[in-house]
């Protein structure tokens, strides 16, 4: 068995409304994956980051292209994907008898890089 990985492209989205948390639900079901296979995952998840997480995923399989037109989409893969923290947006919210309720508005980063995985398998 013989094959040769190396990170073909990477893109990365930032400040992206919602919690960090709530995007790893779907980052973690795509990690590792064939980009066809994650882009068919991504299309049937109903959670609202599978949408821009899709779209960010599309954009490092373009990064990929322009980076090296000889790669073959199908032979790449989702090397490593995480999500960081963002800032938070501090707002205020009215609240019974003059009083006022704290809310943060969560942000996060997501990052994907693709691998182009070449050779023979056994």
């Amino acid at each position: 068995m013989t094959t040769s990985v190396d990170i073909a492209s990477s893109a990365t989205i930032r400040h992206l409304r919602g919690s960090a948390q709530k995007a790893r639900l779907v980052v973690d079901l795509i990690r590792g994956k064939q980009v066809g296979e994650a882009q068919w995952v991504l299309a049937s998840t109903k959670k609202y980051a599978s949408e821009p997480i899709r779209k960010l995923l599309d954009s490092a399989v373009a990064n990929a292209l322009d980076k090296n037109p000889s790669v073959n989409p199908d032979e790449l893969m989702v090397k490593s994907v995480f999500v960081d923290e963002g800032f938070r947006m501090k707002r205020v919210r009215p609240a019974p008898m003059g009083r006022a309720y704290r809310v943060q508005k969560r942000t996060c980063h997501i990052t994907i890089q693709l691998a182009a995985v070449s050779g023979e398998e056994a």
